[in-house]
């Protein structure tokens, strides 16, 4: 079993009952156990071609699923919630995304996978949900925890908690 951890975010639709239903269904899959979940947290665009908020949240999980099948069964749930990459562009509106943040403490650098998530240490939106559950994860490359990684943002975005946990 490896300790994986998922960053899911939407900002099209029921951006709430998208994670929420997201969340769900990756609990269903074989391989994967949730176990814990974030609060949900709304953030402005960043880097992104929309003016639309998000709601992000964080899941740490428990697989015996390989990073390429995990990567695999994200991409299938997002595209069973109706996200759409071709119609959607690189940043544009989703209804759903999931992301591998951290995948045990493993570096995985391939054409279709990087983990960890290229630009945690930079987005207050994937590392303030971690705080909830794993604030003292270190990070594999910069040998860093996630309160660090947080506490060293340059430009962190406003993130707001929405509400209710997952």
């Amino acid at each position: 079993m490896v300790i994986a951890y998922l960053s899911l975010g939407s900002n099209k639709g029921d951006r709430v009952g998208y994670i929420q239903q997201a969340t769900s269904v990756l609990g269903m899959s074989e391989g994967i156990s949730i176990v814990r979940t974030s609060s949900f947290y709304e953030t402005e665009p960043w880097n992104c071609e929309t003016k639309n908020w998000f709601v992000n949240a964080a899941i740490e999980i428990s697989t015996t699923l390989s990073a390429q099948e995990l990567l695999a069964e994200c991409q299938r749930i997002e595209k069973q919630l109706g996200r759409n990459r071709e119609a959607e562009g690189h940043y544009g509106d989703r209804t759903i995304d999931i992301d591998i943040m951290f995948y045990g403490n493993e570096i995985i650098n391939e054409d279709n996978l990087l983990v960890p998530h290229k630009f945690i240490h930079q987005r207050a939106f994937m590392l303030v949900p971690m705080l909830e559950i794993a604030e003292d994860f270190v990070h594999p490359v910069f040998g860093q925890t996630i309160t660090e990684l947080h506490e060293a943002l340059e430009n962190p975005e406003m993130v707001y908690l929405y509400g209710t946990r997952i």
